[in-house]
């Protein structure tokens, strides 16, 4: 997504503490009644700070409060959304460009599973809330420990598996393809939403289209971040790591999906 979208202006309301290592800032303002109705459920904005772009999903939008909430992972001192975020008291400015999207769960299929670490979170929740409560959806989701759970919106046709990669001593998305790979897939028009880190995507990838048959259309599957890059760098390689991850995989160089993060 480029800057031909405007650039807009809100200001923090409120900040809600939703695990110890996630933080969700509410911005509202004016200009958040120019935005477009939002027919996705990983719609995502572009910060703005200074000359430095991140990218962040919309985990809600009320256009009657002219309100939006969006979810910060905390780091510490570590990186810069998060920071800010951190650190956001009511009426500080935020700039953005946006919003893009490409991706909602299609109601008519006879299964969902949802698979993201941290910063898909948002994504999915969204999702869970588009679907309908007679939806069958299988969601797995890592973070760090227990404690950083989150409460989703599920029904009783909602299984979640959470898995906790510090206390198995695993790296980023390891514990999370694993858990995936192990999971006995449903029978039927499955569709499947996997994003997170780049690293978890490849194995996922191969798991899902080859060693499944899992029909590409029926996939959303992209890296939001990579472990050891910040979004610049990542967003930079990201288009070589998808056509390289496609050529060994399929044999045919492929075309990188949308940014994302």
């Amino acid at each position: 997504m480029g800057d031909k979208k405007p650039l807009r202006t809100v200001h923090v309301v409120r900040t809600e503490r939703l695990s110890p290592s996630m933080l969700r800032v509410i911005v509202g303002g004016p200009e958040l009644a120019e935005i477009p109705p939002l027919t996705f459920t990983d719609h995502y904005v572009k910060l703005r700070f200074g000359d430095v772009k991140r990218t962040y999903t919309i985990r809600w939008f009320d256009r009657q409060a002219l309100e939006m909430a969006i979810d910060f992972v905390i780091h510490g001192d570590e990186g810069l959304a998060g920071p800010w975020a951190a650190r956001a008291q009511p009426g500080d400015e935020l700039r953005f460009v946006g919003p893009g999207g490409k991706w909602a769960p299609r109601r008519e299929a006879d299964a969902h599973v949802l698979v993201g670490d941290e910063a898909a979170m948002p994504a999915i929740a969204a999702a869970l809330e588009a679907l309908p409560a007679e939806a069958a959806v299988h969601v797995f989701l890592e973070v760090a420990s227990a404690a950083d759970r989150q409460t989703l919106p599920v029904t009783d046709r909602t299984e979640v598996t959470w898995v906790h990669r510090r206390d198995m001593g695993m790296a980023y998305g390891e514990a999370l393809t694993y858990a995936v790979q192990s999971f006995d897939w449903p029978e039927g028009d499955v569709e499947a939403f996997v994003h997170g880190n780049a690293d978890m995507i490849k194995p996922l990838r191969r798991h899902l289209f080859r060693e499944l048959g899992v029909p590409k259309d029926r996939v959303s599957i992209s890296g939001y971040w990579r472990t050891g890059m910040n979004e610049d760098s990542w967003q930079s390689s990201k288009a070589e790591f998808v056509a390289q991850m496609e050529a060994e995989q399929d044999g045919v160089p492929g075309s990188p999906d949308r940014p994302t993060g």
